[in-house]
């Protein structure tokens, strides 16, 4: 994986912006340290940072073919087939790496490009001749794009706070930022920012640029069509198109371990990668992540019925995997909350991104790629709220589903508009999901579900994954995000789906015959968060120094008392601010990061 950026401008000449080019270079450069491309015109500038995985002598970027000039971030996991198609077509190849089929495709396909390319990215292409910028994004959104337009200006960016290095381009938060923040943080409207000048090109769109006008275009979307395969043979296209995709997405040049929580998920994956090692007598590196003394402090709970640790052992012996425990201090989670924000660019997912933030710092140390189990409760109806009548038929987000604990700590009248803006966000996703006049009430509702977590429950998570591994110059690739997958379990019925009346029971039917019992039928748990009050302690102390800084104009927005009393008593929230991991300790921790983005960024406000 890489960092991408680039500049179109008509007032300026680009070549004199050396000092801004460096800086904007520089704000990627975590996410390519390897090497440092670029190309420079009056008017337009492409920046390259990579990190080296496929071809690393010959795969350096910008790579130029003809008039056309690329800047890529992602892997292309049906590489090979699309190469065979362009040497049909008189192509030839110079590398082995992707960048060089992504490249050529679109001087062969233009835009249509993207519709071959099974895979994860985001790139750019300039045309000399013409002077016109293309971007494109992978369909799910797994790669991050952003961008800015303002007047003669373009620009677009791996980071948030790349573009923020850009002449023009103002740290400005607006009360749709705020909304955004407070109302449906950590999760964000897809094509949108927490900044008022910074927007982002959605999944399995594109973009051209040219003259300082913009088009923008879609190239794949969900579609409901009828379903017509009976239960066994869902199963058995389910184990094909999961296994199919693991092992596409073991290719690479340097070594690939996978991140092993003893669930379902990534005991899957797992087993599936070390077959495939055991094909070249390799043995597969499997990595976890504990807190120190989380096992004296666990609480099980609807939400989290057991503990990691206890299955983690029994799928490592199982499949025979290299495996290693990364245990982390609770202050150093607590800590990395200030690290994690500056990741992410905006205020995020509190321990649930500064642990994996400080996990991926300790894999990197021994390996630059890793697979991950991310995005199969979306797809198979993992979570409760898809098993649960009385929320799954609720009309709203299943996971925050009132305003009313993020109102609770807001100053009285700040955000009047909020929980309109929720409301909204909420119906235009529920608006574009496509059904069948056939559908019944149920299959409708999980059709909408199935939206509804892909575009943010998902996209949340898939955002930290992407901003907090590369922040530790990790590539994490997320086999549950295929397309096809998606497309397939988009159409099947919730009597297939839920298998047995269990979550993800057609996943674990299909692989039922690969994986102990015990693992395969083992209730979901959500990824591991600490238990220890050490942390909760760390996390009030930091609240503290943010309520005294009075010049910080977020103490104006918050209801002091309701968070002070949240303070001492931590366990007093009714409900999660967010999903089944944001309860009291961690909306104290989203005020810190919102606390460290407002300082970070000088951010101005227009409210």
């Amino acid at each position: 994986m890489c960092g991408i950026a680039g500049i179109l401008c008509d007032n300026i000449d680009l070549r004199q912006e050396k000092e801004m080019i460096w800086r904007v270079s520089n704000s990627l450069k975590m996410r390519g340290p390897d090497e440092r491309g670029e190309y420079i015109s009056k008017s337009a500038a492409l920046i390259h940072r990579r990190l080296s995985i496929i071809d690393p002598e010959n795969g350096k970027q910008p790579m130029r073919f003809g008039k056309y000039i690329i800047v890529y971030n992602g892997e292309i996991y049906n590489t090979e087939e699309v190469r065979r198609e362009l040497r049909f077509h008189g192509y030839i190849f110079d590398t082995s790496c992707d960048t060089e089929v992504v490249l050529k495709s679109f001087h062969l396909w233009q835009e249509r490009c993207a519709e071959k390319l099974n895979g994860i990215f985001a790139f750019a292409i300039y045309n000399t001749d013409s002077e016109e910028l293309f971007l494109c994004r992978d369909r799910i959104g797994v790669k991050p794009l952003f961008y800015s337009h303002k007047g003669g200006l373009f620009a677009f960016a791996s980071k948030i706070d790349t573009l923020l290095n850009v002449k023009g381009i103002e740290p400005v938060c607006d009360e749709d930022g705020f909304n955004e923040i407070f109302m449906l943080g950590p999760a964000k409207t897809i094509g949108k920012t927490v900044f008022r000048d910074i927007g982002e090109l959605p999944p399995a769109s594109y973009m051209y640029c040219k003259n300082g006008k913009i088009s923008e275009g879609t190239y794949w979307h969900l579609e409901a069509s009828d379903f017509t395969d009976n239960e066994a043979q869902a199963q058995e296209h389910i184990h094909y198109l999961v296994t199919d995709s693991i092992r596409r997405q073991l290719v690479s040049d340097v070594p690939v371990c996978t991140f092993l929580s003893g669930g379902l998920d990534s005991s899957i994956i797992s087993k599936v990668a070390s077959d495939y090692m055991g094909e070249c007598n390799s043995v597969l590196d499997t990595y976890s992540v504990d807190y120190v003394d989380n096992d004296k402090y666990f609480k099980a709970s609807l939400f989290q019925p057991n503990k990691d640790s206890d299955f983690i052992s029994l799928i490592s012996d199982y499949i025979d995997s290299d495996h290693h425990n990364i245990v982390l201090s609770n202050r150093d989670v607590a800590d990395a909350l200030v690290d994690s924000t500056f990741a992410r660019g905006c205020p995020g997912f509190t321990d649930v991104d500064s642990s994996l933030l400080l996990f991926c710092k300790e894999v990197v140390k021994s390996h630059k790629v890793a697979l991950s189990g991310e995005c199969a409760d979306e797809i198979f109806g993992g979570y409760p709220w898809y098993h649960r009548k009385e929320i799954l038929f609720e009309d709203t987000f299943p996971w925050s589903r009132t305003t009313d604990v993020r109102h609770s700590i807001l100053a009285n009248g700040f955000l009047p508009h909020g929980d309109e803006y929720m409301r909204n966000a909420y119906l235009q996703t529920v608006k574009k999901t496509s059904t069948l006049d056939t559908d019944s009430k149920t299959e409708k509702r999980m059709r909408e579900m199935f939206v509804l977590n892909m575009d943010w429950f998902m996209q949340t998570l898939l955002m930290r994954k992407d901003a907090m591994s590369m922040e530790a110059s990790l590539e994490v690739r997320v086999p549950f995000c295929d397309y096809r997958i998606v497309e397939y379990a988009y159409n099947m019925p919730w009597s297939i789906k839920s298998y047995d009346g269990r979550e993800k029971g057609v996943l674990r039917k299909a692989f039922e015959n690969d994986l102990p019992e015990t693992i395969t039928w083992r209730k979901k748990s959500p990824y591991p968060k600490t238990f220890n009050p050490e942390y909760t302690e760390a996390v009030i102390d930091m609240v503290k120094a943010v309520l005294n800084d009075r010049e910080c104009p977020l103490c104006e927005m918050l209801n002091v008392d309701s968070v002070t009393e949240l303070m001492n008593n931590p366990d007093s929230l009714s409900e999660p601010w967010y999903g089944q991991l944001m309860r009291g300790p961690q909306v104290l921790a989203y005020i810190v990061q919102i606390y460290t983005w407002i300082k970070k960024y000088n951010v101005e406000f227009d409210i």
